[in-house]
């Protein structure tokens, strides 16, 4: 099969390679989408630990091939989307529903072989059936909606909170859609630039802010004058995270969903003391992928804007490299496959 293959940091090459064979308790996926993540371009960089050679992806969706184990071949021809979590099931953690603090998790696309290509390996607990509404390149992005969904939970939001979204490529225009179907109000997404805030304005955001044009805490003093019950970070910037603790509210919560790239940051620690503000951590959708396929399938929520790029394994070093500038009106990259 043909799949993209990070050989080691920096190299990157299409191959030939062996149809994998699932052992048991996991199911073989023929893959017909697969996204960039911003994570995954982290990985080609030697960022993110990972085991090289390896094979990227973890926003996927297919139909299942062949299974390991022969009380799960029921599943076999389903359409499905899936957990990229491997883990053991029978831990304190795993058995509480907190999958990655399980000692043996390993995740597909970074530890194990992922979705850029033909076939992958999924486990079978984690997989769910994709109803005919949601087209394969959506459903594929079900993985970054649960990473907002998730970021919310941890956030412990609630209808009626003021939000603001600091970001705005896939994970902040999910938590977006995500805030919306919750009730959140007075929602505010922020970038850099103006042009990554177009989509925002269209999915519904009550404003946006470039900060490039404008101050992002004296617009928010304007926007949200008693202050923002809830900021959620989608850059994993210094500057960005300085700024939510002086944009809260006293009592307020700053969930960090943003990768930080293993830099150490200076941070006020008396604007989160005096103010008694929440920082939550918010790595991840923690098995939130069912949920997010459930708003797609009610209509609740529509990505099919952040498909912007539709690619075959071979335009890889193309859509790499837009997922990387983000050229203006650049959302997702997929990879699609016949």
């Amino acid at each position: 099969m043909k799949a993209v293959v990070v050989k080691k940091p920096h190299e990157v090459c299409i191959e030939e390679v062996e149809i994998p064979s699932p052992p048991p308790g996991f199911a073989r996926i023929k893959v017909k989408a697969a996204a960039i993540c911003a994570t995954d371009l982290e990985i080609v960089e030697g960022n993110i630990p990972a085991n090289y050679p390896l094979i990227p992806g973890h926003e996927w969706s297919g139909i299942v091939d062949a299974v390991g184990s022969e009380e799960d071949s029921h599943w076999i021809g389903k359409n499905v989307i899936g957990s990229s979590d491997v883990v053991c099931l029978k831990c304190d953690a795993c058995r509480s529903g907190n999958w990655r603090y399980c000692e043996s998790f390993e995740e597909i696309g970074f530890k194990r072989n992922g979705a850029y290509a033909e076939y992958m390996l999924a486990p079978v607990y984690g997989l769910c059936e994709k109803p005919a509404c949601v087209p394969f390149e959506n459903a594929a992005l079900c993985e970054p909606l649960g990473v907002a969904l998730g970021t919310l939970k941890k956030a412990r939001a609630k209808a009626g909170q003021t939000l603001l979204i600091i970001g705005a490529g896939s994970i902040g225009l999910c938590m977006l859609a995500a805030a919306k179907v919750m009730g959140l109000k007075k929602i505010v997404v922020c970038a850099r630039s103006s042009d990554g805030l177009k989509i925002a304005k269209e999915m519904g955001a009550y404003a946006t802010i470039a900060t490039k044009e404008k101050d992002l805490e004296e617009e928010m003093s304007k926007l949200h004058p008693e202050g923002t019950d809830l900021v959620i970070d989608a850059t994993g910037a210094e500057e960005c995270i300085q700024k939510s603790l002086r944009i809260l509210k006293r009592g307020g919560t700053l969930a960090l969903a943003g990768y930080g790239k293993g830099k150490i940051m200076n941070i006020r620690i008396d604007d989160i003391h005096i103010k008694n503000l929440k920082v939550v951590g918010a790595g991840n959708n923690w098995n939130m992928h069912k949920k997010a396929l459930s708003l797609m399938e009610d209509g609740s929520v529509d990505l099919s804007c952040f498909v912007t790029e539709k690619i075959k394994l071979e335009d890889f070093e193309t859509s790499l490299l837009h997922a990387k500038k983000r050229p203006a009106g650049f959302v997702k990259a997929v990879f699609v496959n016949e």
